[in-house]
């Protein structure tokens, strides 16, 4: 048996289409968006001109970063990618595999957080599954399910670029993995960045929810006419969310780096870990792909919300992938390795507090 291309963090793509492509069960003609890869949701027609919206997503667990911070990543990297579809997330279930050393007043505090969070944006918890399994000492600690209905005609998917859409990245790049990084070694951060960097760039972790900037664009653009698809950033980083909606969408694109917002913070915790910034984990940034010439409606409204947003680049008809900067252009190639893992495991490895 092969190994996988990654040690660590998502399936490539090719895994995806050669073990799991073509092989999901049966086919039922409700299905009008199923597995792909670079798209977040399922979407179920029932007809009526309705629709279910289906995501899952695995669960944190990570009591060295706190019980809070795990909860935060399960609940919100769920709910963002159901913020792609432009509309709020209303269920979800839950699979928890725990350690059997995990303290009961822990498990307590961590699902207190999961209940709030979930109340705080409105999603009832429906059921799931707890449990504790012998042997498991993982940070991921099972999975959720969320869903949604909506109306049909209102509820959009990442593989729905169009070319000359305009690309639209909010906040910045790198914000979960620099975050996590910081509040992983906070030690070795204050020794070489100061620690007003480390606590800035730490604090940068409760900005990781999209769904504002999501149900926001699909109000002031109309949904599947102005905006196209939405997807939010996670392994890969910026870079490796847009050619994953570009593939998604048949498309390729052009992105100028330069206009991708890095802060000089999170750009000093990106150098002394050595991960590129543009292809490191960054839950808290959405892409999205809207009607050229309707870019300047969402960046304002975008504004006035105070969420931070750029226009970086243009899905193309040609299946180019072009990265640009002002001296230079080049194609881009994504691997599907993202540098945040290793640079996690090395510190960690190395002994870095």
């Amino acid at each position: 048996m092969g190994a996988f291309e990654n040690q660590f963090g998502k399936i490539s793509a090719s895994v995806f289409k050669e073990n799991i492509f073509g092989q999901c069960g049966a086919e039922r003609k409700e299905v009008i968006c199923g597995p792909s890869f670079g798209v977040d949701t399922s979407i179920i027609d029932l007809g009526n001109d309705q629709v279910l919206a289906v995501s899952s997503d695995p669960l944190s667990l990570i009591p060295s970063l706190g019980i809070k911070v795990s909860a935060w990543l399960s609940v919100h990297l769920l709910a963002n990618d159901m913020s792609t579809t432009g509309l709020a997330p209303q269920y979800v279930q839950f699979v928890l595999n725990l350690p059997p050393s995990l303290p009961r007043e822990q498990f307590e505090e961590y699902w207190q957080h999961i209940h709030q969070l979930c109340k705080e944006i409105n999603i009832a918890i429906t059921g799931g599954h707890t449990g504790q399994i012998p042997g498991q000492e993982s940070t991921i600690a099972g999975g959720g399910t969320m869903f949604l209905h909506g109306p049909k005609d209102k509820v959009i998917t990442s593989n729905c670029a169009q070319p000359g859409d305009s690309i639209i990245v909010t906040k910045q790049a790198a914000i979960s993995s620099s975050a996590l990084l910081a509040m992983a070694f906070p030690e070795h951060v204050k020794q070489h960045c100061g620690e007003h960097i480390q606590e800035q760039v730490a604090n940068n972790f409760w900005q990781i929810s999209v769904l504002p900037e999501a149900l926001l664009a699909s109000q002031v653009l109309k949904p599947q006419q102005e905006l196209h698809a939405m997807h939010d950033v996670t392994e890969g980083g910026v870079l490796g969310a847009i050619y994953e909606m570009a593939t998604a969408s048949d498309c390729g694109f052009e992105v100028h780096t330069d206009k991708i917002q890095v802060s000089a913070e999170v750009q000093q915790v990106a150098d002394l870990f050595k991960i590129d910034p543009f292809l490191s984990i960054g839950a808290g940034s959405m892409i999205m792909s809207v009607k050229k010439g309707t870019d300047k409606i969402l960046l304002d409204a975008l504004s006035q919300a105070d969420i931070p947003a750029a226009h970086v680049g243009t899905f193309t008809k040609e299946k180019n992938f072009l990265v640009q900067t002002d001296e230079s252009s080049k194609a881009f190639y994504y691997d599907g390795i993202d540098p945040y893992w290793e640079a996690f495991f090395t510190a960690l490895n190395t002994g870095l507090k």
